[in-house]
């Protein structure tokens, strides 16, 4: 048995780099699709969304505290964005940024994914031991795919204030009251909800089309970018009207959720994102592994 010695402060910061460096390596080695295997993609409808939305209640339910905690941060940060933008006199983004949640919630919804595997292979589903998945091969994908969300999120943000420079602004509208009664009110207003809704829906079908499944199955296997990028995108196209349907579901759902000073999506998220889980297994099927 080798011996143990008690080391200095050098060799442990040595060990530690070591170690920083073998996870970084892992990481930027898990975004490469070694495996190319790729599953089945299944077709489905409107009853898989509802027995996925079921589903995502049920884990919820059985689940609650740790599910609170582990999303908890999200709804807070999407507060303190909405104070911002009344704040600083760009109550303009305010709706913008509620519409944009949606592109970015499957990163949010990245532990939620692991505690629905977890519990339907009846391992611990403690918030904490969730969060372990992204480690590894697992971690580069993830980071890779939300980046990617990210940017989409604020070259949509981006747009929609130029949307309203040409519209509606440059000046600031003195309050939320009068920047409605100017949308609603006025042919610059109306053009803005217009081109809004036009563009917006266009920066929806891209994060919808890239993180329909991708996200629940980089946590499921370690198949990297690539295969998931692919696999969602054939999920899309062989289940357009579904697809269409999932997102309106996740939009309008997660409005509301943000309605009452975001404390709504407390609630929202989870079930959206354990309910993501369940689409995601009734969506593909993976071929059986010969021992």
């Amino acid at each position: 048995m080798a011996k143990k010695t008690i080391g200095n402060p050098l060799s442990w910061g040595l060990q530690g780099l070591a170690g920083a460096g073998r996870g970084v390596e892992a990481a930027v080695d898990g975004i490469a699709s070694h495996d190319m295997t790729r599953p089945k993609v299944n077709r489905i409808g409107a009853a898989d969304i509802r027995a996925a939305l079921r589903a995502g209640a049920a884990d919820f339910a059985a689940m609650r505290s740790d599910v609170i905690s582990a999303v908890l941060l999200y709804p807070a940060i999407g507060f303190v964005l909405a104070i911002w933008a009344v704040s600083a006199g760009q109550v303009h983004l305010l709706f913008p940024l509620i519409a944009g949640f949606p592109i970015v919630g499957p990163v949010a919804a990245v532990g939620l994914y692991e505690m629905s595997r977890r519990r339907e292979l009846g391992e611990s589903t403690d918030w904490r031991a969730a969060f372990t998945t992204l480690r590894g091969k697992v971690l580069g994908p993830v980071l890779m795919l939300g980046l990617l969300l990210m940017a989409i999120f604020f070259l949509w943000l981006f747009t929609a204030h130029a949307i309203w420079l040409a519209t509606l602004g440059p000046e600031p509208s003195e309050s939320m009251s009068v920047l409605l009664r100017d949308t609603f009110t006025t042919n610059e207003g109306w053009t803005m909800v217009v081109l809004g809704v036009g563009v917006g829906f266009i920066f929806a079908a891209v994060s919808l089309c890239i993180s329909l499944v991708s996200f629940p199955m980089l946590i499921d296997r370690p198949v990297g970018v690539p295969v998931a990028l692919a696999t969602s995108l054939e999920v899309v196209r062989r289940n357009p009207g579904t697809a269409v349907l999932w997102g309106l579901v996740v939009a309008v759902t997660i409005l509301i959720g943000a309605i009452p000073l975001m404390v709504g999506l407390i609630v929202v998220l989870p079930i959206l994102g354990h309910a993501t889980w369940h689409l995601y297994r009734r969506a593909v099927s993976w071929p059986v592994r010969r021992s």
